[in-house]
């Protein structure tokens, strides 16, 4: 009987540390859920405040003019010389046929008014079309130009039509022109090129991501031309033929402790050897690209090494077995089967290299760039350095110009990042 009370009271310690033991496996599961909701749930408050503050960046505001190509102010002479068509004062154009249109009594402070309604684009838009076709001089033609950024925000709803109204920094008589350009069909909103052809402006409406795209193109080609060969050379002689001493073991730990540095000091040690030693040209996508290549070295090495490891020994050793020499057995064998780990990691480093700024700084890449860059050796900024100052303006209108910019970057990087993957997919061995 004693046998039995004793087994029963065994038995029901065992089911309570059972019910303890599941009991705490069911709340460090609800811990992890909560984590990754919470988780999931910030970055979709982030994006979605990225995209709501974004989305208008994509579109443009345009408005209709009423042009008379006034012979007197194009050409008085009439002898349709290409410099002094060149030179007319196309301002006087648009600033009259706003003014024909809105307020033909307008005092000198309500033609200022109209001038701020339209962008300085709109000047070099008439002189295009004039020195393009000399023809239209003598003709009035309605000509769709871009609106200014105070314009533009309001039709947009970015901020309120009110008087007076925070954002807003249109007066009472241009919201007044506003309404009556919209009742009578002479605003709309287009897709905006200009975003994607353009380089940078001070002007908010004329600003675009064209030169910032096409420097960080200069720079992540300098950057896979440097850190790839060195890379892949790197971890193939560590891996492969380097001997095992104290030597090698701190390479290797120097060169883990480096993928941990922060890019600053990347930047700094850029400054000081590319800059001021090479004299290599400031702001450029060559200095930029090599201090980029600074950062992936130790990410490409470690994943390279990664996959070389994961190569079974039995390649190695059969290729061993048929005469081949080391050299052959790296290079016709084990390299060719590391290639698809080697290439995910370079991706995975060019991925971070992308969205880098701090050690691009470093190196004067935040100067005011509006030319598109021809070379890599032209002076140039690169997406995040782009946002970066476009998030330091104090124009309402940057504002979308910036979470517009983050959404390019965004789809750049994720981009990169599936193609880490597929490639992952498609060239795994699973031995």
């Amino acid at each position: 009987m004693a046998q039995t009370d004793t087994a029963v009271r065994s038995m029901d310690a065992v089911a309570a540390r059972l019910k303890s033991r599941y009991a705490a496996e069911r709340r460090f599961r609800a811990l992890g859920l909560g984590a990754i909701l919470l988780s999931v749930a910030f970055l979709a408050i982030l994006l979605g405040s990225i995209v709501q503050k974004g989305w208008t960046g994509f579109i443009q505001t345009q408005v209709a003019v009423a042009v008379t190509f006034d012979p007197q102010v194009i050409d008085p002479d009439g002898s349709r010389d290409p410099l002094a068509l060149d030179t007319a004062d196309y301002a006087t154009l648009v600033r009259n046929g706003m003014a024909a249109r809105l307020a033909p009594d307008a005092d000198r402070n309500a033609r200022r008014d109209l001038t701020g309604m339209v962008s300085t684009m709109a000047t070099e838009q008439l002189r295009r079309m004039v020195v393009a076709n000399p023809d239209i001089i003598g003709t009035t033609a309605t000509v769709w130009v871009l609106a200014s950024d105070k314009i533009d925000m309001v039709v947009k709803g970015q901020v309120p039509r009110q008087l007076g109204a925070a954002g807003n920094a249109l007066n009472d008589r241009q919201l007044g022109w506003v309404a009556q350009l919209e009742q009578s069909g002479q605003v709309r909103t287009t897709f905006n090129t200009t975003f994607f052809t353009a380089g940078d402006s001070r002007a908010p409406e004329q600003a675009g991501i064209w030169g910032a795209v096409v420097g960080s193109f200069f720079s992540l080609a300098i950057t896979l031309l440097v850190s790839f060969p060195l890379g892949v050379a790197t971890a193939v002689y560590l891996e492969e033929f380097a001997p095992h001493n104290r030597w090698t073991d701190l390479i290797e730990v120097n060169i883990n402790n480096l993928a941990a540095v922060p890019s600053v000091v990347f930047g700094l040690l850029g400054l000081a050897v590319f800059l001021n030693v090479f004299h290599l040209p400031r702001s450029s996508p060559l200095a930029g690209g090599l201090v980029l290549a600074l950062i992936c070295l130790p990410t490409i090495i470690i994943a390279g090494r990664a996959a070389l490891k994961a190569v079974p020994p039995s390649i190695r050793q059969a290729a061993a077995g048929l005469g081949a020499s080391p050299l052959q057995i790296v290079a016709h064998h084990v390299l060719p089967l590391a290639m698809p780990g080697m290439l995910t990691g370079t991706i995975l480093g060019m991925a971070r290299a992308l969205g880098e700024t701090a050690p691009l700084l470093m190196i004067g890449m935040v100067a005011f760039i509006v030319d598109i860059p021809k070379s890599p050796v032209d002076p140039s900024a690169v997406l995040p350095v782009q946002i970066y100052l476009w998030a330091g303006s104090p124009e309402r209108a940057f504002v979308e110009k910036t979470s517009a910019a983050i959404m390019v970057l965004l789809l750049f990087l994720v981009s990169m990042n599936m193609v880490a993957i597929v490639l992952r997919k498609k060239f795994e061995r699973r031995w």
